[in-house]
């Protein structure tokens, strides 16, 4: 027998008995299934994974020789969307809205005088807002670096454009869940069960 126990709002438990060829799902998700069939090989497939997923894995396994558990944890990120504009008043703001965990930003050429907000979202995803002074500055253009485990993002505004009357410039990156395994990025999160 093996059986699968995941905790999250609720209880949730995936098994397969291989005396009777019986599956049974209590509790989970349509998107936690078995990679393939249970009797050959026990591995577990989440997809698409979303915040939701994050906890502690189990796995229990039943045979002739023993019991035997094996416990995995489930870490998600989401990479951040990243915007760069300027307002009317001098202030170049870099924004990466969202992300799990909160992205690092910083500026080239260096500056040590920006100004740092950042807020947290009931779903543990945070958004981080850099701003900057532009206005009599001797460098041509601004570059926003926005690190995060997921992506990284670099962002460039032109200020003597921006000076010309332009009040907002927005690049975009789409705002989409994955699950990190490592430093990879994957889409889907499979759990093997020796």
């Amino acid at each position: 027998m093996v059986t699968w126990k995941m905790k999250f709002s609720t209880y949730c438990l995936l098994a397969y008995r291989y005396d009777k060829n019986e599956t049974r799902n209590l509790n989970c998700s349509e998107r936690m299934t078995w990679k393939y069939s249970p009797d050959s090989n026990p591995a577990v497939r989440i997809y698409p994974v979303n915040l939701g997923d994050e906890g502690n894995y189990s796995c229990e396994i039943v045979n002739s020789e023993g019991n035997f558990h094996f416990f995995s944890s489930l870490a998600v990120i989401v990479p951040p969307t990243v915007t760069l504009a300027t307002d009317n008043g001098g202030v170049v703001i870099c924004q990466a809205s969202a992300g799990k965990p909160a992205a690092e930003i910083s500026w080239v050429p260096a500056n040590n005088h920006s100004t740092e907000n950042e807020v947290l979202h009931p779903n543990g995803t945070v958004t981080r807002v850099s701003s900057i002074h532009w206005k009599n500055s001797i460098h041509p253009t601004v570059t926003c670096l926005v690190t995060h485990p997921a992506t990284n993002k670099t962002l460039s505004l032109d200020l003597l454009y921006a000076s010309l009357n332009l009040h907002h410039l927005l690049i975009g990156g789409s705002a989409s869940v994955a699950a990190a395994i490592g430093i990879g990025v994957i889409l889907c999160l499979i759990f093997r069960c020796k």
